[in-house]
């Protein structure tokens, strides 16, 4: 079965960067949009930023300007560069993507999860 394998999380002072991406495991069909969430310990799991097909972004508030997603349609995989990072930004990340992994029909898939934690 097609899994999100995620890559890229670690430990950053704060001020620095980070970049995560995130790929399916397998061959598939076709996907449509991709994106990133978060969930910092005791909270509920936030949207980071999306990427449709196309190209067109959506970020939280929190992280205009900081983040930038983006993604390659070639190679089914979805960024996340991250900079100018805080401890507010402490949390593992996941990957998200509506995939069609046969060309029957398109579902919800997430990563496992990669931890990013930022020191002050």
């Amino acid at each position: 079965q097609v899994r999100l394998v995620e890559s890229g999380g670690g430990l950053v002072q704060a001020g620095g960067s980070l970049r995560l991406s995130c790929a399916p495991s397998h061959w598939i069909f076709s996907i449509n949009d991709m994106g990133w969430y978060r969930q910092a310990p005791g909270k509920q799991r936030d949207l980071v930023a999306t990427i449709s097909r196309s190209g067109t972004t959506k970020y939280a508030d929190s992280v205009k300007g900081r983040f930038t997603i983006s993604r390659d349609n070639a190679k089914n995989t979805v960024y996340l560069q991250m900079d100018s990072l805080t401890p507010e930004d402490t949390a593992v990340y996941y990957c998200n993507a509506d995939l069609n992994p046969s060309g029957v029909r398109y579902d919800d898939y997430w990563g496992q999860g990669t931890q990013v934690t930022v020191s002050s």
